[in-house]
């Protein structure tokens, strides 16, 4: 898959591509957009974006609407410690610079994806996902790992722990706006983790998930 070509075209003159450097800066504009409510600290910018195309360009995949970006993620390959779960987004992805891109890791960790309010309802999210699994087949790997944030927990917080928002959700008694469209379409829930985020939204909780091949 080259940089130099579109990867996929979209509905209505959408274009799924390749992370250029070009789009490093609407992608530091799309950051704050997507994720209000999540700590600045953590919030990618420019410089971060550049470097990660420097460190696994084939992971990195943008929507353009005629050269807005209204859509991105961001991977990378890691040999994950499935005994050793808990880690933070932060640790993970040493501090936005991706210091612990493994070139040789077995899996691609899904370290985020956003897409613009206005373009929601349009199963672009769904065409990110898609085409990190079709990269993880290509480069030989064992699947995608992610950890969704349990975006609806926020406005239950003070009637019930994250365990039993976890465990509910788990059973179907309850959906998450992000976790559920994530189960949908092949993630399977491993572990809840605390602390891996500082954001309101989903009281800095989020769920280990893997989609294998």
């Amino acid at each position: 898959m080259s940089q130099e070509v579109p990867y996929k075209k979209l509905e209505s003159g959408l274009l799924l591509e390749h992370t250029r450097e070009s789009h490093a800066e609407g992608l530091e504009q799309l950051q704050k957009i997507v994720f209000p409510t999540l700590s600045g600290s953590e919030l990618l910018k420019a410089d971060h974006y550049r470097r990660h195309i420097q460190v696994f360009a084939e992971g990195q995949f943008v929507i353009t609407d005629a050269d807005k970006v209204i859509g991105m993620t961001t991977t990378m390959r890691t040999n994950f410690d499935f005994q050793n779960v808990h880690h933070s987004f932060s640790e993970i992805m040493g501090g936005g610079w991706m210091t612990n891109h493994d070139p040789e890791g077995e899996w691609m960790y899904g370290l985020d994806l956003g897409i613009h309010p206005d373009y929601r309802g349009r199963k672009l999210a769904r065409e990110l996902y898609v085409a990190r699994q079709e990269t993880a087949k290509m480069l030989g790997l064992r699947g995608q790992l992610i950890v969704g944030m349990l975006n609806g927990y926020g406005a239950v917080i003070d009637r019930m722990t994250a365990d039993d928002y976890y465990h509910e959700l788990l059973e179907g008694k309850r959906t998450d706006p992000t976790i559920t469209p994530q189960i949908k379409i092949g993630f399977q829930p491993l572990d809840l983790i605390a602390g891996y985020v500082n954001d309101t939204a989903c009281g800095n909780y989020g769920v280990l998930m893997k989609w294998e091949l």
